[in-house]
């Protein structure tokens, strides 16, 4: 019995496998500073824990609603309506086990073999190794750094053809921490407005910037009805193990969404939609905490790593990621990152692990404490002397 071909098609994430070889590394005796993993280093807030707790007490331990229970898809339709300046209700939110089912489950709905799908690289490997497994065309569009990791737009629009199907934009942005331009956004939204094509907007990091607030290509005219919103808990409460997501797409979408839903999941687990409910309708505090905890640490690690020779680290505008360019050092992206964690003692990622247009970059996740970011830097530093 041989696996099916398709097989041969799909990826993983670099940064767990990184993750391994560190921990590896960590059992033999070995200091280990992890900048690799993409989550934040808080623990989840006390009251979404309790939530948690008390669902749990409550019996909250049953099968739900496939597409998700009522009175939690009504607080993220609230909530996304307020935080997009959109009008979206209940009916169009779907609750999934993480952020990555509505990567792949629209895909699934929607493509077919050749189809196309523009999209960021740099940008998150789930997005290629999905196009790929499906059988569409990958049409990677590199970001520009001295654009803000922000598109060249006559680059994009050359990319459109009559067989385009799916865009995807994703900001604040995974790996680059670039957060597109309002001005970007609109014209994506004059170029595609017209054009039979969904966008799909990863919005995960929706919450973690620190400038202008991103601006949701869903809340310009005309767009709504084109747009699927992934956005989820993860990141901003904390709560990458809890495994809660949810998209909020076009109600001929939410139909095929459940579809796959029921036949891969049946439905989120119960406790954990009651934990989200208190997370999104609780105190917002921790959460506000933890953005600022980001940006300090970003500033501080980010003006060191300017202070590395053949490092240029421009100030990424959201998320948590540093990511600088390394092309000065000499060094090839991949083995710089394996150098550093097996002789330097810090775990990151090549940005090739983001795709082709990744070469000559580095990922760190600042999602550590100040002075593990700090003994990083200085641990490079000794290494590249």
């Amino acid at each position: 019995m041989k696996l099916a071909p398709r097989m041969e098609r799909i990826a993983v994430e670099t940064s767990f496998e990184v993750l391994v070889r560190a921990q590896a590394l960590e059992t033999q005796g070995r200091s280990i500073i992890h900048l690799e993993i993409g989550e934040p280093d808080f623990e989840t807030p006390v009251h979404i824990v309790e939530a948690g707790k008390r669902a749990l007490d409550e019996g909250w331990t049953h099968y739900g609603p496939t597409q998700g229970l009522p009175e939690l898809r009504q607080a993220i339709a609230s909530h996304v309506s307020q935080t997009r300046g959109i009008s979206v209700g209940a009916e169009r939110v779907c609750v999934v086990p993480g952020g990555k089912p509505i990567i792949f489950f629209p895909m699934l709905a929607l493509l077919e073999e050749g189809d196309e799908v523009v999209y960021p690289n740099p940008g998150f490997p789930i997005y290629e190794s999905m196009i790929n497994f499906l059988g569409a065309k990958p049409v990677p569009i590199p970001l520009v750094e001295e654009r803000g990791f922000s598109f060249d737009l006559n680059l994009f629009e050359d990319s459109l053809s009559d067989r385009t199907k799916l865009i995807i934009l994703n900001s604040p942005q995974n790996p680059t921490g670039g957060v597109i331009p309002g001005e970007d956004i609109r014209a994506i939204a004059e170029l595609v407005r017209d054009r039979d094509v969904m966008i799909l907007s990863d919005e995960i990091y929706s919450r973690i910037y620190f400038g202008e607030p991103p601006l949701s290509i869903s809340s310009l005219p005309g767009m709504l009805e084109k747009t699927i919103i992934l956005d989820g808990f993860s990141k901003i409460y904390a709560m990458t193990g809890w495994r809660l997501g949810y998209g909020v797409m076009p109600l001929f979408l939410v139909d095929a969404v459940n579809k796959l839903m029921v036949n891969s999941n049946s439905c989120t687990a119960s406790f954990t939609q009651r934990a989200g409910l208190a997370a999104l309708t609780g105190p917002q505090d921790e959460a506000v905490n933890m953005v600022e905890q980001f940006r300090q640490r970003r500033d501080a690690f980010c003006a060191r790593l300017n202070t590395l020779p053949g490092f240029r680290c421009p100030l990424p505008e959201g998320a948590f990621y540093a990511f600088p360019n390394i092309a000065g050092t000499g060094w090839k992206s991949k083995p710089l990152a394996d150098a550093l964690l097996d002789k330097a003692g810090v775990a990151c990622l090549s940005g090739t692990s983001f795709g082709q247009y990744g070469e000559g970059y580095l990922r760190f996740s600042i999602a550590n404490s100040f002075e593990n970011l700090m003994e990083a830097v200085e641990r490079i530093r000794r290494f590249l002397a």
